[in-house]
């Protein structure tokens, strides 16, 4: 649901009644993750999607039945063998979809509206959702804001609701999106309780060191991927806002000092295409100390090498060059700026969600793996 928040904070704004369908969990090959979300409002309009296009008709009557009973439902989807023209996911996949009405009567809208209005503004928030438990406790939500504090509430014993805080700030912090199960004890419902929690978090940074033709097509790539992207250089005659128009912050200093300066986290790439031993050696020996998702270096295998010596002469250690994604990108045979951007930009998604880089043509790898770091945009992930 938070990932079309922009438009569904409109959409409440506006006062209009709406269902919202979110994928819940998924199993085998299935094209969304939990957390994607479709919305139809009153006159029919849809926005986002919940499997990219395979059982859209059917979500989106759902969410009008919702609109007229006002009740919350979960519908399994999945791929039949004796009917392959059933309504399902023709990849072979399983997905399951909590639909919930947004009405103006209902009570709590006003918890949804102040999630959707805390996420479209970017402001880090969760929400969580019972998806499996008693029926009339089904998608109430419970919005979770980062110094605990909570508005709503699902429906129980108020130590439901504690219990559920606390976990769901555990996933907010960690920037994660999923199901997690509170047992019967916690519950106080004499049964365990499954909630889907949508974390909604800041984009994460981006940070391109070295304002040359390669950073302005990779600045370019990371804004595609939705990441918060800073061009860094210390030459204020290269790193201008008509070179790079597309970065969120242009910033003149020597990069090694403004990496000192500035926040990062477990979700942060940091590329540096400086070329230049005075500005890449004492930038990477900070940066390979930092606790970043990615650090990758442009460079020849000649300058790879060199720049790798004076990095263990620096005190660097091998474990911590170990983490140096150096040349930068995947071997695509990239020649122009943007076909390099286009590698560095792979590379980088491959390293985040576990890919190995390789054809899937005649692969038996995985399409969409279930594992690495939590997604750029909105909304972490996890299976």
């Amino acid at each position: 649901m938070l990932d079309i928040a922009e438009e569904l904070a409109r959409w409440a704004g506006q006062g209009r009644d709406f269902a919202v369908a979110t994928v819940v969990a998924v199993g085998g090959s299935a094209p969304r993750q939990p957390g994607a979300a479709l919305a139809v409002d009153r006159d029919g309009t849809v926005i986002g999607s919940v499997s990219g296009g395979c059982v859209e008709g059917a979500v989106y009557e759902l969410c009008q039945q919702a609109l007229d009973d006002g009740r919350t439902v979960v519908e399994r989807f999945g791929y039949s063998d004796e009917d392959a023209f059933a309504v399902g996911l023709t990849c072979g996949g399983v997905i399951d979809i909590l639909v919930t009405p947004v009405r103006a009567e209902d009570p709590a809208r006003p918890v949804f509206a102040a999630a959707l209005a805390a996420a479209s503004r970017g402001e880090a928030a969760a929400v969580a959702r019972i998806t499996e438990g008693p029926a009339e406790l089904l998608g109430r939500p419970l919005l979770v804001h980062p110094d605990g504090g909570y508005e709503g509430g699902l429906g129980g014993h108020p130590e439901l609701d504690r219990t559920a805080v606390a976990e769901t700030r555990a996933m907010l912090d960690a920037g994660r999106t999923g199901t997690l199960t509170i047992g019967a004890d916690g519950s106080r419902c004499g049964q365990p309780l499954t909630l889907l929690v949508e974390s909604s978090v800041p984009p994460p940074r981006m940070i391109v060191f070295g304002a040359i033709d390669f950073a302005s097509a990779l600045v370019r790539a990371g804004k595609f991927l939705g990441y918060h992207v800073t061009l860094c250089d210390a030459r204020p005659v290269f790193a201008t806002k008509a070179r790079f128009p597309e970065a969120d912050e242009l910033v003149v200093d020597w990069p090694h000092r403004y990496l000192a300066a500035t926040g990062v986290d477990a979700r942060t790439v940091l590329c540096v295409l400086t070329h230049d031993a005075k500005f890449d050696v004492p930038l990477l020996e900070a940066a390979l100390k930092l606790p970043v998702a990615y650090v990758g270096a442009m460079g020849s295998r000649r300058t790879h090498l060199q720049r790798n010596e004076r990095l263990r002469e620096a005190g660097v250690t091998e474990l911590e060059l170990a983490r140096l994604h150096s040349p930068i990108g995947l071997d695509l045979g990239a020649r122009t700026p943007e076909e390099t951007a286009l590698s560095i930009a792979a590379e980088i998604v491959a390293v985040r969600r576990g890919g190995s880089g390789t054809p899937l043509t005649g692969a038996h790898t995985p399409i969409h793996h279930p594992g690495g770091l939590p997604p750029a945009g909105r909304i972490g992930s996890v299976a």
